[in-house]
């Protein structure tokens, strides 16, 4: 009896250490994030940037908000990521599904090899790729469009991975039950595995948006023009103008910057919860 209670207040202390360092790592990643928005809210750090850094606004205004709601630029680059963006998820996700499946449950010549050479794409990082792309592109005459950042995550290795991974958790049977009543493999696809791939499809769409919001490094190399610049190159471009300068107006774009993909994951959030639990289940 002794030795169970002993046993339970020995749980409940490791617990409330857990919590505790739990709890001190969230406050140490979640304070960028909420200085980055006081500083926005903060009218002189125009003037110059609190140094040290302060949570509180000395002045508190909405000031630099109201500017970059009315920057037209801002504006024309959140449309410029909108389109980029929505066009490549959709496009990867499809394609990663449709991929995933196949490698999953498909049976067909040089499929694990196949699945070996999507996997060695996640070896390759982006810089060793840039240039062989850029000419590609440039072959086809499409720098300074959309479709150099649209194209390129139609195979993604990641997503693609994810995919198979899930549907290697649903049953064959499924499959072989549709197989008997006639059905062919798109409808089978379509009617009994894509309604059940709801929390990797939103799992998959929160990561291929944050990739594609907040790619910089290819948009800077294929975009020359300022028209066509998305909201991280615009928010580089403001940065490098103005210095540390305008650090309030510089602190509120890039807060502004990061709404689509908070909005996002809060939408999404339950989907992506049931996909770590359902792959927690399988693991057990």
């Amino acid at each position: 009896m002794i030795s169970t209670m002993s046993h339970k207040k020995a749980d409940k202390i490791t617990t409330s250490v857990k919590f505790v360092i739990l709890l001190i790592f969230g406050v140490v990643l979640m304070a960028p994030f909420v200085w980055m928005v006081s500083v926005g809210f903060d009218r002189t750090a125009n003037i110059s940037m609190p140094f040290p850094p302060r949570l509180i606004p000395e002045e508190l205004s909405g000031f630099n908000y109201g500017i970059v709601f009315e920057n037209g630029r801002l504006i024309q680059s959140y449309i410029n990521s909108a389109i980029v963006t929505i066009t490549s998820v959709a496009i990867g996700v499809s394609s990663s599904l449709l991929a995933g499946y196949a490698f999953s449950k498909g049976r067909f010549k040089g499929k694990k090899l196949l699945f070996i050479v999507v996997l060695c794409t996640l070896m390759i990082p982006m810089e060793p790729r840039l240039i062989p792309l850029y000419k590609l592109f440039n072959s086809v005459d499409l720098l300074n469009t959309f479709w150099p950042l649209i194209l390129p995550p139609l195979i993604n290795g990641m997503l693609i991975f994810l995919c198979k991974q899930f549907f290697d958790q649903l049953p064959d049977s499924l499959r072989e039950a549709a197989q008997i009543d006639g059905a062919g493999e798109f409808k089978i696809f379509f009617s009994v595995y894509f309604p059940l791939a709801g929390p990797i499809a939103a799992t998959m769409v929160i990561l291929a948006f944050i990739w594609s919001w907040n790619d910089f490094l290819w948009p800077l190399v294929v975009l020359n023009n300022q028209d066509l610049h998305t909201v991280p190159l615009y928010l580089a471009s403001f940065s490098l103008e103005n210095g540390t300068s305008l650090g309030g107006l510089t602190m509120a774009l890039a807060t502004v910057s990061v709404l689509p993909i908070i909005v996002v994951y809060l939408f999404l959030q339950r989907y992506i919860i049931q996909s770590i639990a359902l792959s927690g289940v399988k693991g057990e």
